[in-house]
């Protein structure tokens, strides 16, 4: 089944509303010490994760009103509370997705190559499986456990199996490394070894980018 036949039998924004909440819960979690802490994302802190995750939220809510502006997606520093600029972040793009039809909308993704627009089911699946991803990201870095029930763990799989592999996952500031052999352990770890994460991090670390 192509991943736009999957995601048309799902609830997309549920599930990546879902997604997001996760990592909101789990950013609720981190203390002024844990901010400088290592991410699996190389060379990213706690605190530049949720900066990053907080400005692809800005980014899609606006593609999803059809501004394809790029200066939308411009690395957004976090207010004097980190935790709350990223809440307040999320609570944004959540009600950007939830608007009637907006999976019918053409997002156009400027950070990605100048000019690409991509149907609306397409461009949540990117976003849904960056916070699956992100979520396990903040999870290993503050020690903390995760869990996604299994409906969206089945789709997260299939949007990662879905993302193009080859030369392109090598290049500086690609997003997502070259797959890992999965060696068996749940299904997340299943979902992070195929986009290029150690599911033992940090004890065997592999390049991953965002």
């Amino acid at each position: 089944m192509r991943i736009n036949e999957l995601v048309a039998e799902v609830d997309l924004v549920a599930l990546d509303a879902q997604a997001v909440r996760v990592s909101v819960e789990l950013a609720g979690h981190a203390r002024a010490t844990d901010l400088s802490r290592p991410t699996p994302c190389l060379g990213w802190t706690v605190y530049g994760l949720l900066a990053h995750m907080a400005t692809q939220h800005y980014g899609f809510a606006a593609a999803s009103r059809g501004d394809g502006d790029l200066a939308r997606w411009k690395l957004r520093s976090l207010d004097d509370d980190p935790v709350a600029s990223y809440r307040a972040s999320a609570e944004h793009v959540m009600a950007a997705f939830a608007v009637d039809g907006v999976l019918e909308r053409m997002f156009p993704l400027p950070e990605l190559r100048s000019g690409s627009v991509f149907p609306g089911t397409q461009a949540i699946s990117f976003h849904f499986i960056d916070y699956v991803v992100h979520s396990w990201d903040l999870a290993k870095a503050l020690g903390a456990e995760i869990t996604f029930p299994p409906d969206l763990l089945d789709v997260a799989l299939a949007v990662a199996k879905a993302v193009p592999g080859g030369k392109a996952r090598e290049e500086p500031g690609a997003a997502f490394a070259p797959p890992l052999t999965w060696s068996g352990g749940s299904r997340l770890d299943e979902i992070v070894a195929i986009l290029g994460r150690s599911p033992s991090w940090p004890e065997s670390p592999r390049r991953s980018t965002i």
